[in-house]
């Protein structure tokens, strides 16, 4: 395939929406079918393999939403009614004494021959134990009926539903104790460059800590996958080959730096020599030198090396990647529109994405936006897109990703 896009400095760069379509067919094509199946406290963070059918209603009889009095609304005539019976949630009530009324609470199954719960803020108790009901009364008030929620065979979570608290509550209203899961994508993460040096280490001449493994390993184990660090790689391309191929059984090998244009860019020499390039020199800043391509079969995500070109491309197109490989949908974040609050005079031929938070409703940005500078990120809730060839002054629209979309 050709690359699509505009001409840049160093040739064509390709639109964001065109890497990420790409990716995601490459996706599409590789999903995982392997599953197993865990209990509902170990699927946190999974993605369902198969859709959750409903096996019964919710709830399974009509119940109380309130505290009050259960009755049937043509027996009062606007006189007190006795109470024939007091029913707690998790009893089984008699039916209704016909002329009477039963004390009820939330959740409570409603007798049969009742059709109507009074709250008991409009109830009021006679000294000879029968109710008074001041307000109109009406058949169904407060009676969540039969399957509110669900009933049986419907849908209740489809195949690719990654699974939070809520869906594996859910899932536990329904009585499930075990989910059928995908597997765990295997990722295998490697940072290149002689210039790396692993925290603890002590630093030589002209060295830096390696801030991306522990990033990307980190963020990985948030999106359920299963890491295997491959370690640092140094700039030479014998290691550069014989350290992807040793990496065999893996979903993707996931790389930080190297991928620069230039004499040092061994990751992109490996993949043209065995196997093949798809994406390189993307319209985005920053990170516009991913690449991604396979190694002898074997699917590769290069990422850029500074830390920040690290954080934009793995949250915007190596995370859905990942989502896709395991069947999930829906897996671009939420975008939200919001004033800017600050001025952008000079538009760039590449879709930037800013380090900002939102400040009294309006998207502010860090002041310094170098793609080395990973504090920005922490000091930012969110991303905010600049879209090509665009200038901004305050108050213009912008869309904003918080970083809550992208890191779980």
């Amino acid at each position: 395939m050709n690359p699509v896009g505009k001409p840049g400095k160093t040739g064509i760069l390709m639109p964001v929406e065109v890497a990420l379509a790409r990716l995601l067919e490459t996706a599409d094509a590789a999903r995982i079918v392997e599953r197993e199946r865990l209990p509902l406290a170990q699927a946190q963070g999974r993605v369902l393999a198969d859709d959750l059918l409903s096996t019964l209603d919710l709830p399974p009889w009509p119940n109380s939403a309130m505290d009050g009095y259960a009755l049937r609304v043509a027996d009062w005539t606007g006189e007190p009614l006795s109470v024939s019976q007091k029913i707690f949630a998790g009893q089984a009530p008699v039916a209704l004494e016909p002329g009477t009324c039963a004390r009820i609470f939330t959740g409570a199954p409603v007798p049969a021959g009742a059709d109507c719960v009074e709250m008991q803020e409009n109830a009021e108790v006679q000294a000879d134990g029968r109710v008074r009901f001041s307000e109109k009364l009406s058949p169904e008030q407060n009676i969540r009926p039969q399957g509110q929620e669900t009933t049986v065979g419907e849908l209740i979570l489809p195949a690719g539903t990654v699974l939070g608290p809520i869906e594996l509550g859910l899932a536990a209203s329904l009585g499930c104790a075990e989910l059928e899961v995908i597997r765990k994508v295997r990722v295998a993460v490697l940072s290149t460059g002689d210039e790396l040096v692993e925290p603890g280490q002590a630093l030589g001449p002209g060295q830096i800590y390696n801030s991306n493994r522990v990033l990307l390993c980190s963020w990985l184990q948030r999106l359920g996958c299963e890491v295997i660090d491959a370690g640092i790689l140094p700039d030479d391309l014998d290691a550069t080959r014989a350290r992807l191929g040793g990496l065999k059984d893996v979903d993707l090998i996931l790389s930080t730096g190297g991928v620069s244009v230039g004499e040092a860019d061994f990751l992109g020499i490996a993949l043209r020599e065995e196997g093949e390039l798809s994406l390189w020199k993307l319209a985005i800043k920053p990170g516009k030198p991913l690449t991604f391509g396979h190694f002898r079969g074997v699917p590769v995500i290069g990422l850029p090396g500074n830390p920040a070109s690290t954080l934009v491309t793995f949250a915007l197109l190596a995370r859905p990647y990942l989502l896709r490989l395991q069947g999930v949908e829906q897996v671009e974040p939420l975008k939200i529109q919001v004033p800017a609050g600050f001025d952008w005079p000079v538009a760039g031929n590449r879709r930037e994405y800013l380090r900002g938070r939102l400040e009294n409703g309006r998207a502010v940005i860090y002041k310094n936006q170098s793609s080395g500078v990973l504090r920005s990120a922490a000091w930012a809730d969110g991303l905010v897109e600049v879209l090509e060839d665009r200038t901004l002054v305050a108050g213009d629209a912008v869309y904003f990703i918080a970083l809550s979309e992208v890191l779980g």
